[in-house]
């Protein structure tokens, strides 16, 4: 029984799939990406990112042991020259899987498996659109953005308001010193002689009664 074992024997025996594989990791150190079945990408991923690994540092024991997995004298070269340095920063993940669909003769699922940072077009795209996204999240912020507007238009306003706020009060105290000198000069005289004048045909008529 095989419960538990998730390895795909890929229809070959032992010996057959390790030499498969080999050849497979060869070709993709050495040409940077190769077009297979996606049963096989799977498999291959698993077999040559830990040999990846072991490239980012270069010494004697793990050159013997990649030469163990590979057998090339080509490929181990290329490996801890080119290849490690490239992805002496990457944490994993060396490798992509980009699904074309559907082979012609026996409909079997085909894809194209890739070292990722060889690919210049993906890197290249993928920064554009990298900082065309941090763009548009800026300017998709609606509240964010309508309240440093908010916060600009009240500046102005404010200073204004302040600069003004001198001579909104200087006006009422003039009112207030000018009004008594306005109500003593003109008003007084005016209510006090109508008085005098009712009161003077009213005492005339009284003497023409007696």
């Amino acid at each position: 029984m095989r419960h538990g074992k998730k390895d795909n024997h890929l229809s070959r025996t032992h010996s057959h799939r390790e030499a498969m594989l080999q050849n497979m990791a060869s070709s993709l150190i050495l040409h940077k990406r190769i077009e297979t079945t996606l049963a096989k990408a799977k498999e291959l991923r698993k077999f040559v990112e830990p040999i990846l690994t072991r490239a980012k540092e270069d010494n004697n024991q793990n050159r013997r042991v990649v030469f163990q997995s590979l057998t090339n004298k080509e490929t181990v070269k290329e490996l801890f020259g080119t290849v490690a340095d490239k992805i002496a920063d990457r944490p994993g993940g060396y490798t992509r899987i980009i699904k074309l669909g559907n082979r012609a003769g026996d409909n079997a699922e085909t894809c194209l498996i890739e070292l990722v940072d060889f690919n210049e077009t993906l890197l290249a795209a993928a920064a554009e659109k990298a900082a065309a996204t941090t763009k548009t999240r800026r300017s998709r912020r609606g509240s964010g953005a309508r309240q440093a507007a908010g916060a600009a238009e009240a500046a102005p306003v404010a200073a204004e308001v302040v600069a003004e706020t001198p001579t909104a009060e200087a006006a009422p105290a003039a009112e207030v010193e000018t009004a008594p000198v306005a109500e003593t000069s003109t008003e007084a005289p005016a209510d006090e002689t109508p008085a005098t004048d009712a009161a003077a045909p009213e005492a005339s008529t009284d003497d023409e009664k007696k």
